[in-house]
C-alpha cells in the first residue's frame, strides 16, 4: 500500500496546536515537533512500505490563474511556520520519506495525480490528510483518513453514511456550498445541508442547472444568478491528476530511517522525547560485575580507596528516602566499567532465570566494609541527586562524606530550563543512550514489585549502568561548568549546599496533632460557612468543586465575562475568579473557599497522614534542581506554600513545634531580601538611600509618589499601593494588573507607573538593560553567575513576549536572593559543625530559615544566625535578617 501525506496540512495544524516550544537558541519548533510525532505515529503504527509526503511551494498555481481571488481572504503564514518548513522537510527526508512538491499544483494535486498511478500500476491507497477536498479521491482502491480525527478511515463502504453522497459527488456539492478556507465562492446562501439535498436530487451539477428552473424562491434566484460561480467553483475545488511528476508509486519506497541523520536533528531542536526511539546501547564493551562475598568487597574497596573518587548508586526499596532500606549499591571507576554489591535481596532473586545462584554480603558485613569508605572526606564521590543516597546511608549510620559532584545539579546549572535533569534523560540528551527503564525491573501501577525482589543479575546491570553513565557525564559536565563559568557556583554553593539538606531532611519536623485536630474541626466549619454564602449570592445549591457547575451559575447564569476557553469549557481558575471579583462578589467567595479547602485538604488533613512512624516527624525533601530562578523547593510534602496572608494559614504554622520542651524554634527572615537585590543591581540612587537609612522602604515609596513631605503622613492605603508597585516592578507588572490591583483607569495606572519611574530612574534602566542583554546573550545572570536561558524572548510576541519579559527582569533579582540564602545555609550549618552545636536547621522556606535549638544555645544561635545571614554578600545595601523565638514556629516568626 501507498500512504499519501498531506504536509501542508500537518505543518499548520500542528503550528497551532502547540505552543512556547523552542529549541535551545529560541527559535520555534513547535510545528516540526507536531509534524514528526506524527509521522512517527504513522510509521509505527501502519508500517508502510511505501510513502510520500506532500507540500505546496510559494508559486502561484492555476488556480489562482483561474480566479485570482482563490485563497485571498487566508491569513499570511506566521513567520515562525514559514521558518520551520524547511526543518519538517529536513525530518521527512531522514525518515525516510520521499518529499514531493511542484511549482503551479498544490499537495492535494500531487496527492491525486500519485494516487491515479498507484491504483492504475495495481496498488492501494492511503490518503491521510483532514482537508474535505480529498474525499473525491476515495474509490475502492483509495481510502482517506485522518490520522488525528476521531473517526475512522473514510472508504467507498462509509462514504454515503457520513457524508451523504458518493465521492464523486463531493466536487458537485463544493461547488454549491464553497470553501471559505480557500476561498472558494460557491453559490451564495447555499449551505452544506442545501447543496447535498440538491446534488443528491439532481444527480450532479450539470443536472441541477438543466432543472434549476423548478427551483422556487430565493435558493433559486441565487442559483440562476450564479451559474457561473457555481461552475467555477467547481474548476477550482476538482483535483489535477495529471500532475507532470518525475515519480512513479514505485519510487516512493521508504527507505530505513537514517539513525546518523536523524539524531543530530533531534539534539539540536532539543526533542528528548523523541530521540528515545533512535537510540540503542553502546558499542563499547562494558565490564559489569557482581560482588558476592565479603573478601571480594574488602579488595574493591582498597582499589576504590586508592583510586580516590568513584561514582555511586543506591538501589533501596522505595522512592522515599526516609522509609528506603539498602538493596545494594554499584560504584564505577571508569567509564564502561561497573560493580555491584548485592546485600539485601530476598531469597527467591538470588537466582537468576538460567538457574545460576548469585551470593550477595550480609547487611552487616556490608556495613562495616563500606562506611570508613563512603565516611573519608578524602575519597571523593561523585552521584545523580547524590543527596537520596546520603539520607539514605544516614538511616543506616553512615554518613556520607567526600560527595563532590552531582550530574543533576551540573545539569541544572548548565541549563535549568532546557529539559529534565533525570539519569534516562541526560543520557540521551548528551550520550546518545537509552537507559534501561526502572519499569523492566520492577513493573507499573498496582502490579510493581520492590527491587529487593528483582533478581541480581537485573539489578546488577540497571545499577552497573547508572554509576557508569554517571561517570561519563560527570567528564561531560566538568568543562561545561568551567566554559559557562560556573564552576565557583557549582563547587561553593551548590555541592556543599547537599549535605546541609541531607541533614534537614533526616532531622524532619514535629507537628502538634492537637493543634491540627482544633484546625480541621474550624475549618470544616468556615468552609461550610462559606459554601453557604457562595449558595446565597449564587441564588441556588451547586456542586462548587464542578467545573462544569461552576462555569453554569457565572457564565450562563451571572453572565459574568468568559475569559479564557479550554477543552470543557470557559475556565473558571485562580486567575480568572481574580479578573471577575471586580464584576461580582460570588468570585471573590469562591476563592476564599477554594483557599480554605486547600488549606484543610492539603494541609491539615494530610500532614498527620505523613509523619513517619519511625522517628515521630515530617520528612520534607528539597529539591535543588527544579525552580528556573535557583530558588529551593519542597515536594513530598510541600511545606513552602502554606498559605500564611489568611489567619488560618498563619495558625496552621502554630502546629510545627520543637521536638522536645527544652527545645525552642528560632526563625530568621530576610526583609525584603528582592527588592534590597533590586537597589543593587539596578544601583537606584534613591532606593539605595531608603535602605542605607533604614526607611520603611514602602513608606518612603509612598511619600515620593504620592508628594507628601515625609513618611508620617503616609497612610496605610498609600503604603499599601507603593508595596504593591515596589515588588510589582520585581515581578514586571504592568499597568492592565495595577489598573485592576487598584482599580483605576489604564491611564491612571500609566501615570502611576511612569511616576514610579521618575522616582527611581535606574530601575527602569535596569530593566531596559536586563531585556536587551538578555535578548543579544540569550540569558540573565545573577550576582554569583547562575544562568537562565531565556530562548522564549526570541520570536515571541504578544501576551508571550510580556511573559518572557517579566521573566527575564524577574530571574536576576529572584536568582539573587536565591544565591544569597544558599550562602547563608551553607556558612550557618558550618558554624554549628564546627562549635558542636545541638541546634538543627529544620526548614527553608524561600527567605526564612528556621532552627531547633536548646535552650542554652537560643541566644548565640540568635546572635550569629543573624550576622551570618546579613553578611552573606557584600550587597551596596545593607542586608537586613529578622530573628524570633517560639515554642512554635508561628511564635517564632511573629
Amino acid at each position: 500500500m501507498l500512504y499519501l501525506m498531506d504536509g501542508a496540512a500537518f505543518a499548520h495544524r500542528a503550528f497551532h496546536a502547540i505552543k512556547h516550544l523552542t529549541d535551545r537558541e529560541g527559535k520555534p519548533t513547535n510545528a516540526v515537533f507536531g509534524f514528526t510525532k506524527t509521522l512517527l505515529k504513522i510509521l509505527r503504527e501502519k508500517r508502510p512500505d511505501y510513502m510520500a509526503v506532500a507540500f505546496d511551494t510559494h508559486a502561484p498555481t492555476f488556480r489562482h490563474e483561474m480566479y485570482p481571488e482563490y485563497k485571498a481572504t487566508r491569513k499570511k503564514t506566521p513567520e515562525e511556520l514559514v521558518a520551520q518548513m524547511p526543518v519538517i522537510l529536513e525530518v521527512a527526508d531522514a525518515l525516510g520519506m520521499r518529499v514531493v512538491e511542484k511549482d503551479g499544483y498544490e499537495a492535494d494535486d500531487i496527492i491525486g495525480t500519485l494516487a491515479r498511478r498507484a491504483v492504475d500500476a495495481g496498488m492501494d491507497v492511503m490518503i491521510l490528510t483532514g482537508d474535505k477536498d480529498l474525499l473525491q479521491l476515495i474509490s475502492p482502491h483509495i481510502t482517506v483518513h485522518d490520522p488525528q480525527g476521531k473517526n475512522g478511515p473514510h472508504t467507498m463502504e462509509n462514504m454515503r453514511e457520513r457524508f451523504g453522497l458518493s465521492p464523486e459527488k463531493v466536487v458537485d456539492v463544493m461547488a454549491l456550498w464553497g470553501d471559505s478556507s480557500d476561498n472558494v465562492p460557491g453559490v451564495p446562501g447555499i449551505g452544506e445541508k442545501n447543496a447535498k439535498q440538491l446534488i443528491s436530487k439532481y444527480g450532479s451539477l450539470t443536472g441541477l442547472y438543466e432543472n434549476v428552473a423548478e427551483i422556487k424562491g430565493k435558493k433559486g434566484q441565487n442559483l440562476r444568478e450564479n451559474r457561473d460561480l457555481a461552475f467555477l467553483s467547481r474548476k477550482l475545488v476538482s483535483l489535477d491528476t495529471d500532475v507532470p511528476l518525475d515519480l512513479d508509486p514505485q519510487g516512493c519506497k521508504l527507505d530505513d530511517i537514517d539513525a546518523l541523520k536523524i539524531i543530530p536533528i533531534f539534539k539540536r531542536l532539543n526533542f528528548q522525547s523523541l530521540l528515545k526511539e533512535f537510540v540503542g546501547s553502546e558499542e563499547e564493551e562494558l565490564d559489569y560485575r557482581v560482588i558476592q562475598d565479603r573478601a571480594t568487597l574488602e579488595r574493591l574497596a582498597s582499589d576504590l580507596r586508592a583510586a580516590g573518587s568513584f561514582t555511586l548508586d543506591l538501589e533501596t526499596t522505595s522512592k522515599i528516602p526516609m522509609q528506603a532500606d539498602i538493596v545494594g549499591i554499584s560504584v564505577s571507576l571508569r567509564a564502561c566499567t561497573g560493580f555491584y554489591v548485592p546485600t539485601g535481596h530476598r531469597e527467591e532473586a538470588l537466582q537468576d532465570t538460567d538457574g545460576k545462584r548469585y551470593g550477595q554480603v550480609p547487611r552487616e558485613e556490608f556495613i562495616s566494609i563500606v562506611k570508613p569508605l563512603l565516611e573519608d572526606e578524602s575519597v571523593k564521590k561523585t552521584g545523580q541527586n547524590i543527596k537520596y543516597d546520603m539520607v539514605v546511608l544516614a538511616r543506616h549510620g553512615i554518613t556520607l562524606r567526600g560527595a563532590d559532584f552531582d550530574t543533576m545539579i551540573a545539569s541544572y546549572l548548565i541549563d535549568p530550563t532546557g529539559g529534565k535533569h533525570n539519569l534516562d534523560d541526560l543520557a540521551l540528551r548528551y550520550l546518545n543512550h537509552k537507559m534501561i527503564p526502572i519499569s523492566d525491573l520492577i513493573g507499573t501501577g498496582s502490579k510493581a514489585i520492590t527491587m529487593e525482589r528483582v533478581p541480581v543479575d537485573r539489578v546488577a546491570h540497571y545499577s552497573c549502568e547508572d554509576a557508569d553513565i554517571t561517570w561519563r557525564l560527570r567528564e561531560l559536565f566538568e568543562p561545561m561548568l568551567e566554559e559557562r563559568a560556573l564552576t565557583k557556583l557549582f563547587r561553593e554553593v551548590e555541592v556543599p549546599l547537599i549535605p546541609v539538606l541531607a541533614r534537614m531532611e533526616v532531622a524532619g519536623v514535629k507537628i502538634d496533632l492537637t493543634v491540627f485536630s482544633h484546625l480541621s474541626n474550624r475549618l470544616n466549619r468556615e468552609i461550610e460557612r462559606v459554601a453557604e454564602d457562595v449558595y446565597e449570592i449564587a441564588g441556588e445549591r451547586f456542586n462548587i468543586n464542578s467545573s462544569k457547575q461552576l462555569q453554569k451559575i457565572l457564565f450562563d447564569k451571572l453572565g459574568l465575562t468568559k475569559l479564557r476557553k479550554t477543552k470543557t469549557g470557559y475556565s473558571t481558575d485562580v486567575a480568572v475568579l481574580e479578573q471577575l471579583s471586580g464584576e461580582h462578589p460570588l468570585p471573590e467567595r469562591l476563592l476564599e473557599y477554594r483557599t480554605l479547602e486547600k488549606l484543610r485538604s492539603t494541609y491539615v488533613e494530610s500532614l498527620p497522614k505523613l509523619i513517619n512512624t519511625s522517628t515521630g516527624r515530617i520528612h520534607t525533601s528539597f529539591n535543588q534542581a527544579v525552580t528556573a530562578t535557583g530558588r529551593l523547593s519542597s515536594s513530598d510534602p510541600n511545606l513552602q506554600n502554606i498559605p500564611i496572608r489568611m489567619e488560618l494559614g498563619k495558625e496552621l504554622r502554630s502546629g510545627f513545634i520543637p521536638g522536645s520542651d527544652d527545645l525552642l524554634f528560632v526563625s530568621a527572615d530576610y526583609s525584603q531580601i528582592e527588592l534590597r537585590t533590586l537597589a543593587h543591581l539596578s544601583g537606584d540612587e534613591n532606593l539605595t538611600k531608603a535602605f542605607r537609612n533604614g526607611e520603611d522602604i514602602h513608606r518612603a515609596t509612598a511619600a515620593r509618589i504620592f508628594g507628601v513631605s515625609s513618611a508620617d503622613e503616609v497612610t496605610p492605603e498609600m503604603r499599601r499601593r507603593a508595596k504593591v508597585v515596589n515588588f510589582g516592578v520585581i515581578y514586571g507588572m504592568g499597568a492592565f494588573r495595577l489598573a485592576r490591583e487598584f482599580g483605576i483607569s489604564m491611564d491612571e495606572a500609566k501615570a502611576f507607573i511612569e511616576h514610579y519611574f521618575g522616582i527611581y530612574p535606574r530601575v527602569r534602566k535596569y530593566t531596559e538593560k536586563t531585556l536587551a542583554e538578555a535578548e543579544d546573550k540569550g540569558y540573565v545572570e545573577t550576582i554569583l553567575n547562575r544562568r537562565r536561558y531565556m530562548p522564549e524572548l526570541r520570536g515571541a510576541k504578544g501576551a508571550d513576549r510580556q511573559s518572557a519579559e517579566r521573566a527575564a527582569i524577574n530571574a536576576p533579582i529572584q536568582g539573587s536572593a536565591a544565591d544569597l540564602i544558599k550562602v547563608a545555609m551553607n556558612r550557618l550549618d558550618t558554624f554549628l559543625s564546627e562549635n558542636n552545636m545541638k541546634t538543627r536547621l529544620i526548614l527553608q522556606v524561600h527567605d526564612e530559615l528556621l532552627l531547633e535549638a536548646p535552650l542554652n544555645e537560643v541566644e548565640i544561635v540568635k546572635q550569629e544566625t543573624k550576622r551570618i545571614m546579613e553578611n552573606a554578600y557584600p550587597l551596596d545595601v545593607p542586608l537586613k535578617v529578622d530573628i524570633g523565638v517560639g515554642r512554635n514556629w508561628l511564635e517564632s516568626h511573629s
